[in-house]
């Protein structure tokens, strides 16, 4: 496999509403596609932060600059730049996971693609389907959250994870307990807004039975999310904080959390989201697959992830219409509270041609190989 071609597309998608969390509130999905070529395929992915470094460090302009100077480069430059020789070239730029994400997962698109295997085989999926979860954001009132809850239990959806933060928690939690049921299935994502001093806080929500309670404290401090967790029934789980395998491993072996989102462009791609599958699995750790708001073509392949075995929690793989009027890829439809798991080659999934060109507001050639 040559590489020939290397593109970066910058698209912005309308959301259907407004998505607020503690930091912050989206209202397009605003980031780039990068589309490798090669000599026998060609590749799709996303980068899936945003134009701000509010949520992760790493954001949109900043990372077009660490593929074109610094990875690029480095995997341009190898014999063959298949996608496990990539990760090894990669790995000399430290830090960058979401960059590196990028473009690994174009490339192993491209990779398999040649080899006409699908993604989801390639991982050791086991399921044709999974189940999916919604995430609701932060409202103007517990009325508008119940409405937009009720909307998504009448759409199918099988899990509600709401945001909270300082003074949108306890009572939002209540009520949509009291309205739904002790049987739904809920937890909650704090987004690390919350410090040790709030323990006592954090505890009342012990009463409502809760599927977890994710990321509460400030991202990468294991041992005050271990603290936290010897306070609270509620199991944690960790988002933010988990960049690698390794960092899995530690938080599990602190007891810092009893559950592992697994977002395969937060740890540098889908080949380290395995491993943190594989690590988790080990110690009878559930798992989930988290979602940064992707367009179709981060959403396929999040898809193929979450059909591995240790993911026996709903994910935040909601349907397109749960975010877009309009995708830039064919719509993955809810059906019966499951999503369907792309059996195509590679991702499984490209770009529209028309709905590609109408969201692109810049293009540019990141890597030409020589003629």
């Amino acid at each position: 496999m040559k590489l020939e071609r290397v593109e970066l597309l910058h698209v912005v998608i309308p959301l259907v509403t407004p998505f607020r969390t503690s930091f912050g509130t989206m209202t397009s999905k605003n980031t780039f596609l990068l589309h490798v070529v090669t000599d026998e395929s060609e590749g799709w992915s996303e980068f899936a932060a945003d134009p701000e470094p509010l949520y992760c460090p790493e954001f949109v302009d900043g990372a077009e600059i660490v593929i074109r100077d610094f990875l690029l480069p480095r995997v341009a430059a190898l014999p063959e730049p298949t996608t496990a020789a990539a990760g090894q070239a990669m790995a000399f730029v430290k830090g960058h996971e979401l960059a590196k994400a990028a473009l690994e997962t174009a490339l192993l698109d491209a990779e398999l693609r040649t080899h006409q295997m699908s993604l989801a085989t390639f991982l050791g999926s086991v399921h044709e389907r999974v189940p999916a979860g919604v995430s609701v954001g932060i409202k103007n009132s517990v009325s508008e959250l119940l409405d937009d809850v009720e909307r998504y239990l009448a759409e199918g959806y099988l899990r509600i994870k709401l945001k909270i933060e300082p003074g949108w928690d306890i009572e939002p939690v209540r009520a949509v307990r009291e309205r739904f049921g002790e049987r739904l299935s809920v937890q909650v994502d704090a987004n690390t807004a919350y410090t040790l001093a709030d323990t006592e806080h954090l505890r009342k929500l012990d009463d409502f039975e809760l599927l977890l309670i994710e990321e509460p404290l400030e991202e990468n401090n294991l041992h005050a999310h271990a603290r936290l967790q010897k306070r609270l029934a509620t199991p944690i789980c960790l988002d933010e904080s988990i960049h690698s395998a390794r960092d899995a491993a530690s938080a599990i072996a602190m007891d810092a959390c009893r559950v592992v989102n697994i977002k395969p462009a937060r740890v540098g791609g889908y080949l380290e989201a395995r491993r943190i599958h594989d690590v988790a699995a080990a110690h009878g750790v559930p798992v989930w697959c988290g979602g940064m708001l992707e367009t179709g073509i981060g959403r396929a392949p999040n898809l193929a992830l979450a059909a591995l075995p240790g993911f026996t929690l709903p994910g935040d793989t909601s349907a397109s219409r749960r975010y877009f009027a309009e995708d830039i890829t064919e719509p993955f439809v809810l059906q019966d509270g499951h999503l369907p798991v792309p059996t195509t080659p590679g991702i499984g999934i490209a770009p529209l041609p028309d709905a590609l060109s109408r969201f692109t507001t810049a293009t540019r050639e990141l890597y030409r190989g020589r003629r």
